[in-house]
């Protein structure tokens, strides 16, 4: 692998263009409370990506990586400490936490997002994905998602159709959902939306989905 950064494209700002260090994941993995370092990689299906070194020390964690900025030009060696904070919880146990390693922050947070420095969130200004959507954006998520819980295949305008088993009732109601999704998903194109409900009111179409 050519080593960290290589499968990074820089420029976002959603969380999704960086790399995640989530300290609740390590602890799953019990590798905090080793005193040896390894190991954490990314990959993307099934092919690594990207990876750090980790060596945990009391109350800490050394990250040892190189990037590139924007995933070209030299290789940069970066080696720091992450601070790391166990609360206790109500029922037993504690819960990890990292502490944001930027001068200016110094947050407990549960993840870190890598590029240059692996900082919080707020430190690299970052929203989450669903934070960038539009209504009409989530509207077509929840179509999708409808069309992928009943296995129907097509686009947001073909019919969904009624699995075998699924009782009649059921169906209209997940129907009426769906289309009403897809209509505000489309809601800046009147004349889609117009087409839709022709499409939908047609009744031999109606008989064939509901059957």
């Amino acid at each position: 692998m050519g080593g960290w950064g290589s499968g990074r494209k820089g420029g976002y700002d959603t969380t999704e263009g960086y790399w995640r260090l989530d300290v609740r994941k390590l602890q799953r993995e019990k590798v905090l409370d080793n005193r040896h370092s390894f190991s954490w990689q990314w990959t993307r299906r099934g092919e690594v990506v990207a990876n750090i070194n980790i060596r945990p020390e009391d109350h800490r964690i050394i990250l040892n990586y190189r990037h590139r900025s924007g995933g070209y030009g030299e290789w940069i060696s970066q080696e720091y400490a992450v601070v790391i904070e166990r609360t206790s919880c109500h029922f037993g146990g504690a819960r990890v936490w990292f502490h944001c390693p930027s001068v200016t922050c110094n947050r407990r947070v549960a993840v870190l997002y890598g590029a240059t420095y692996f900082v919080c969130r707020k430190c690299y200004r970052l929203a989450y994905p669903s934070q960038r959507q539009t209504r009409a954006d989530r509207a077509t998520d929840r179509a999708w998602t409808i069309r992928q819980r009943i296995d129907t295949w097509g686009s947001l305008f073909d019919p969904i159709f009624r699995k075998k088993g699924m009782h009649r009732k059921t169906f209209e109601r997940i129907e009426q959902k769906y289309y009403q999704q897809v209509r505000v998903a489309f809601s800046d194109y009147p004349g889609e939306v117009k087409w839709l409900e022709e499409y939908i009111g047609d009744p031999e179409l109606r008989k064939m989905v509901l059957k």
